[in-house]
């Protein structure tokens, strides 16, 4: 069963920064092919994806987040990072590690992120 645990979240100033981490357990990531994001859900709002990789490396970023956020991963290909650069106010949200393997979903249960003014 594959298991995503995030870490890394927290209350931060406009301006700062903070890095997400999600650790998968329960497969071997680095022998499929896979995608691997962070989602976000404002209150009431639907959820959005911020960031995405690919098992061959390629990544895709929501507008609102690029040139502030970057996504990476360690070599095994099992945790992913969300450095978050300069972050505003409407950056406040609960952020979701996502996984698809296998044409499976996995959700992990999500960090709080939130930016003051």
């Amino acid at each position: 069963q594959v298991q995503l645990v995030e870490s890394g979240g927290g209350l931060v100033q406009a301006g700062g920064s903070l890095r997400l981490s999600c650790g998968a357990s329960g497969f071997t990531f680095s022998s499929y092919d896979y995608y691997m994001a962070w989602y976000r859900q404002a209150p009431g709002k639907q959820r959005e994806l911020v960031a995405g990789i690919f098992s061959s490396g390629s990544t895709n970023y929501a507008d609102s987040v690029k040139g502030r956020f970057t996504l990476s991963r360690n070599n095994a290909g099992n945790t992913v990072y969300l450095q978050m650069n300069s972050l505003k106010p409407e950056d406040t949200a609960v952020y979701y590690c996502y996984a698809n393997l296998l044409s499976n979903n996995y959700w992990g249960q999500g960090t709080q992120v939130t930016v003051s003014s």
